[in-house]
């Protein structure tokens, strides 16, 4: 087989063909990027936000606390964000409130440790007062995306996509 050069042009530029094909490689890398950036499995499909919902079906105004004069918006009124019911979320989510409601040891080294709320989603209080927790997910090789935040008062947030979202939950 003989592969043939184009003559380089003689005013001494590169070839029309090697910057089009430099192009098209640059957009593929970008694309390829892309495409597989967020792609990792157990993370959230809102992409981030926040979404406010109504108490879930069956549930009424008197099984939200009693202390949220709020309740029938489905918020907490002092972070903002909404309510979901612990029967409602995945089955590894109870797991992980009955290892929190256990104490140690738990299955993860980082299980317990100190959340941050640098994020500035959760009502500021001082640092040390949340903790993270591991919620497991099926098929993940790593801890995944999804944990449980405990605040020193019994408070209880979820977020599956790795702190972008958080809804407060309901036990």
């Amino acid at each position: 087989m003989v592969i043939s050069r184009l003559p380089a042009p003689e005013d001494g530029s590169q070839p029309k063909t090697s910057s089009a094909v430099a192009i098209l490689l640059v957009l593929a890398v970008v694309l390829g990027i892309w495409l597989l950036n967020g792609r990792d499995p157990g993370t959230g499909t809102n992409g981030g936000m926040a979404t406010e919902i109504a108490p879930s079906a069956g549930a009424s105004s008197a099984d939200l606390p009693d202390e949220d004069p709020s309740r029938s918006t489905g918020t907490d009124p002092e972070s903002g964000l909404p309510y979901v019911e612990l029967g409602d979320l995945p089955e590894e989510a109870s797991d992980t409130v009955a290892l929190i409601d256990r104490g140690p040891p738990y299955p993860y080294e980082q299980d317990g440790s100190t959340f941050g709320n640098f994020e500035g989603f959760l009502p500021e209080r001082e640092r040390g007062y949340y903790e993270e927790y591991t919620v497991e997910t099926p098929g993940s090789r790593d801890r995944g995306a999804r944990r449980i935040v405990a605040g020193d008062e019994g408070e209880l947030y979820w977020t599956e996509d790795h702190y972008d979202s958080f809804e407060q939950i309901l036990r």
